[in-house]
């Protein structure tokens, strides 16, 4: 079979691997390519700006997560690594989606489930490509994938078992509009069946207009009803059962207590074990570069939130960090978000704006507006780091929410927390000597 791998980054390395081993005539068609991820040895390849003007005469095209279907124009059918990994999965699947929490709560799924004795692949968007451990599972294993807006767009087969977390606007400089973000997201439960299961936030109108889709079950969590999870006086709770309290929880914010909510109900689809519950909550630390504390220098506590892309997840490390002198470094590249909610949120909590990156012009311009302290700083992240140490007061926080994608200056968002980390880390070393 004659497949094309349309753009490659990770994921389409991956999915070459997968398509070559296994026998098919495989070309990767690609704009360009980087030093990141060469082309392999001996491959086939159509490289340069129109390249996927050359796809029309593949059996098939499949496309990395961050290419928009109606790009390709083929003969064939187009197919991605998603779909592919859904087709052949003999596993159950347990689906993770939202705009913010999914990373978070996929890993309390998998450390709950591997505390409970059961066999897990944590994949997807929170970058284990799915095609790597195909081969390696087995029915009785249960697999957590982390999915996006761009790995849902066109999927074909939805997991049994679909959590939809709190959805906001995002991506809508690929997204056309928030309808499109919507449909798109609407493919974990689009072809449910009446066995399977989704799991909503009840207070998010996007998250309950993609659950109404599914014909399967529906629960809620952080909601009291019947059969869901939620939390009362300082526990976690399934109906009338106590499970454990909330303080074996070892991360920090209120929107973590929601997603462990999350979490703890679509184990319970496949355990029935409290004391694990516990132990898989005590378990997960929390992954990079989500609100994870680097340090405290000079009585000032430094939070790295690089994932935080959004201006919503952004109101929610200042909502954790109510009461404390707060300094919030805000800017990137520009997702086509509103900035106006996370400049009114600083302004109501007192926080001061380091304004970073290319949308830093925009939200600075914000803060003057709503009357909130704002400093514009365009340097990089120790440039950045030296302004906000500047201001920040002891017993308070400086944190790295920006709002915002991170292309503008860094490769990605893990790249940018890192260099935040080193530069925060500098400040120490020099503040020790």
């Amino acid at each position: 079979m004659r497949i094309a791998i349309a753009w490659y980054g990770a994921e389409g390395q991956s999915s070459y691997r997968y398509f070559h081993e296994r026998g098919d005539d495989v070309t990767i068609v690609t704009p360009e390519v980087s030093s990141q991820f060469p082309l392999p040895e001996g491959a086939k390849a159509i490289v340069g700006e129109h390249a996927f003007d050359h796809l029309s005469d593949f059996d098939v095209v499949v496309r990395s997560a961050a290419l928009r279907p109606d790009r390709i124009v083929t003969n064939g059918k187009i197919w991605s690594a998603t779909n592919e990994f859904f087709a052949r999965c003999p596993a159950p699947i347990i689906g993770v989606t939202g705009t913010k929490g999914k990373g978070t709560t996929s890993s309390f799924v998998a450390s709950i489930l591997r505390e409970a004795g059961k066999a897990v692949q944590l994949v997807g968007n929170i970058g284990v490509p799915p095609l790597d451990v195909l081969s390696l599972l087995q029915p009785d294993d249960i697999v957590v994938f982390e999915l996006s807006s761009f790995q849902l767009w066109d999927l074909q087969k939805s997991p049994h078992t679909a959590v939809v977390l709190m959805i906001e606007p995002d991506h809508l400089d690929v997204h056309k509009d928030m309808a499109e973000y919507i449909a798109a997201k609407s493919g974990i439960v689009k072809h449910q069946t009446a066995q399977d299961t989704v799991i909503s936030h009840p207070l998010n109108r996007y998250s309950e207009e993609i659950a109404r889709q599914s014909p399967g079950r529906r629960m809620h969590f952080a909601d009291s009803g019947e059969h869901e999870v939620y939390i009362r006086d300082g526990a976690f709770y399934r109906d009338e059962q106590r499970i454990c309290g909330t303080d074996a929880m070892q991360l920090t914010g209120d929107f973590n207590l929601e997603n462990a909510c999350a979490a703890i109900a679509a184990s319970l689809e496949y355990i029935d074990d409290f004391a694990a519950i516990e132990r898989g909550l005590r378990r997960f630390t929390g992954l990079p570069h989500r609100l994870k504390l680097v340090r405290e220098v000079n009585g000032v506590g430094w939070y790295d939130d690089s994932i935080a892309t959004t201006p919503g997840s952004a109101i929610a490390a200042l909502q954790s960090f109510a009461g404390k002198n707060i300094v919030i470094l805000l800017g990137g590249s520009d997702k086509g978000a509103d900035y106006t909610p996370i400049v009114q949120e600083a302004q109501r909590v007192g926080a001061i704006v380091v304004a970073i990156g290319h949308t830093g012009e925009t939200i600075a311009k914000l803060c003057q507006s709503q009357h909130v302290r704002v400093i514009r700083e365009a340097g990089m992240m120790p440039e950045v780091v030296r302004a906000a140490a500047e201001i920040a007061q002891p017993d308070g926080v400086v944190i790295l929410s920006p709002a915002s994608a991170s292309f503008d200056q860094y490769k990605s968002y893990s790249d940018r927390g890192d260099q935040f980390v080193a530069a925060v880390e500098g400040i120490a070393t020099h503040g020790t000597n």
